[in-house]
Formats: structure tokens, C-alpha cells, sequence
């Protein structure tokens, strides 16, 4: 069944892919996809509420230190039980932030696992020096790029999270 799926995107995305630098490709690919998921995430999770509790818990932890440096136990319990509901509302939250998570991951697997057809050993960006963080992650899925190039997956992550980042401030996600 994957193998169809796989041959569907070939028909769609392949003459992109062949007529097009491998850089172009993932770029685009990354863009697309990280502001999918930036959107996905902005009408799933109730922005507001979720800046409105940040400012709760930065208040909250404020007024336990003072209460913790003052020796006021009976405060300290009633801001306890406030962070005991803090906690609750966060959980609550974090239900509505999987949503995203849930829908996109077999998106995914599915179109990285086909791009790793095309570009499996292919350098896509090629950094003027030997950085450690490229060679470190080449030996742990133990590709045959050297330390100064990133393949398409890391290309993809930075590419994806700068476009995501965009898109947070320009949407006043937080």
C-alpha cells in the first residue's frame, strides 16, 4: 500500500523534483509543511488561553518564592492549590495541542520516508567549515556526508522551523 502512495507522489511531485535543485525542493517542502503544521496548531489550541496561563505561572512561581522567603506556610498552601489547578488547565491545553501532532505525523512519515528515495546521501546545503553537530548527526544515522554538508532532513528542519518561527510572530502565538 505504501509503495502505491509512494508512486502517487512520484506522478504528482516528481517532474518538480527532477527539474529542480535538491536545495529548492526541500526548502519549499519545509516551508509548506512547517506552516501546515504552524496552522494546524494556531486554529486547534486556544492561543489566548494559552498565553493567559504562561502569565499565571510566571505570577504564580513569583509570588512562591516570596512566600518561601517570607516562611508563610498558610500562603504557601493556598498557592499550592493554585498551582494544583494551574496544572490541571495546562493538561487541558496540552490535550488540544496533540491534536496537530496527531494529524501530521503520518504526513510525515509518509513524505519524508518517500524523499529519502530521492535524496538519501545527497548534500543539500554544504557549510563553509567542519561543523560538529552535522558530523555528530551523519554517525548516528550513519550516513556517508561529510561534517561540512546537511542532507535533506536536517535542511528540512531548519528550513521548517525558521518558517514556523515566522509565522508564530506573525500570527502572536507567543
Amino acid at each position: 500500500m505504501i509503495e502505491g502512495v509512494y508512486q502517487f507522489l512520484d506522478r504528482i511531485f516528481g517532474p518538480f523534483i527532477l527539474n529542480h535543485s535538491p536545495l529548492w525542493v526541500i526548502t519549499i517542502a519545509g516551508a509548506i509543511i512547517g506552516g501546515f503544521y504552524t496552522l494546524l496548531y494556531y486554529f486547534f489550541t486556544d492561543i489566548e488561553k494559552q498565553k493567559k496561563l504562561q502569565k499565571l505561572g510566571k505570577e504564580l512561581q513569583k509570588e512562591l518564592r516570596e512566600a518561601q522567603k517570607s516562611g508563610d506556610e498558610k500562603k504557601m498552601k493556598k498557592l499550592q492549590q493554585k498551582q494544583l489547578e494551574l496544572m490541571r488547565m495546562q493538561s487541558e491545553l496540552m490535550k488540544q495541542q496533540t491534536l496537530p501532532i496527531l494529524l501530521t505525523m503520518p504526513l510525515f512519515y509518509i513524505f519524508f520516508n518517500w524523499l529519502r528515495r530521492w535524496y538519501v546521501e545527497v548534500g543539500i546545503v554544504k557549510a563553509p567549515f567542519n561543523f560538529f553537530l552535522f558530523d555528530w548527526f551523519h554517525k548516528m544515522y550513519h550516513s556517508a556526508l561529510p561534517p561540512d554538508q546537511l542532507g535533506y532532513l536536517g535542511w528540512y528542519f531548519l528550513t521548517s522551523y525558521v518558517v514556523g518561527m515566522v509565522l508564530r510572530k506573525l500570527l502572536d502565538m507567543g
